[in-house]
């Protein structure tokens, strides 16, 4: 079971590490997490990753996973990244994302007519992609599933090991991870969707991945 992360420059770091300490307890496991150099990668986080393939090396996946974050704009712009994550996904038998990452794969004309979820704040982008835009912590479409956003990534891996592996062993690595989440404070779609602090904060992001994703659609 080979499993590919992209990763990049400003990725949002839980969305890759969250899903990935989910996949990489899979029988047989095998992950890469590739980017375009072996230069490390800095996330938004503070600190850098630091890939263990390139592009260039990486010949199939059994699963391609795309994680968000602002750098994403970055991605949608540079063709050998978007030819990379056609490349894999042609021959891939679940193609991925968390969070914005999945405009990634809209961008590369993987969303065409499926549904697909995100970011809460990213969500009306789906559409531009031809997605059906569909609210969820996850969302399946044959072979693929987009995860919301950020935290939604452990709840993504743990529902695509349920489909790769059944339910007894994502049992048993959730009572591994003691995933049993009780928040202090919960999300809040509808206030999220209305706080002027957050309105603010996402403007520009999220005019500027719209431009990024129609010119990759061109």
């Amino acid at each position: 079971m080979h499993i590919v992360f992209l990763v990049f420059p400003n990725v949002t770091q839980l969305d890759m590490t969250g899903p990935a300490q989910v996949l990489s307890r899979l029988p047989g496991a095998s992950v890469s997490y590739v980017a375009k150099t072996h230069d490390p990668v800095p996330t938004d986080s503070g600190f850098s990753i630091l890939p263990t393939a390139t592009f260039d090396a990486i010949q199939q996946a059994d699963v391609l996973c795309i994680p968000g974050g602002f750098g994403i704009v970055d991605v949608m712009a540079d063709p050998e990244s978007l030819s990379f994550v056609r490349r894999i996904a042609a021959g891939a038998n679940y193609i991925t994302s968390v969070c914005t990452g999945a405009l990634v794969l809209g961008a590369a004309g993987c969303l065409e007519g499926r549904r697909a979820t995100t970011h809460w704040a990213y969500h009306d982008l789906l559409a531009d992609a031809g997605a059906i835009p569909t609210q969820g912590r996850y969302v399946q479409h044959g072979k693929l599933m987009t995860g919301g956003g950020v935290t939604a990534g452990i709840d993504f891996g743990l529902a695509l090991a349920r489909l790769i592996v059944g339910e007894p062993l994502v049992q048993s690595i959730a009572n591994a991870l003691e995933y049993d989440p009780e928040p202090p404070v919960r999300f809040n779609r509808e206030q999220a969707a209305s706080d002027p602090v957050m309105q603010r904060r996402f403007e520009k992001p999220v005019a500027d991945t719209r431009d990024a994703l129609k010119a990759a659609l061109r």
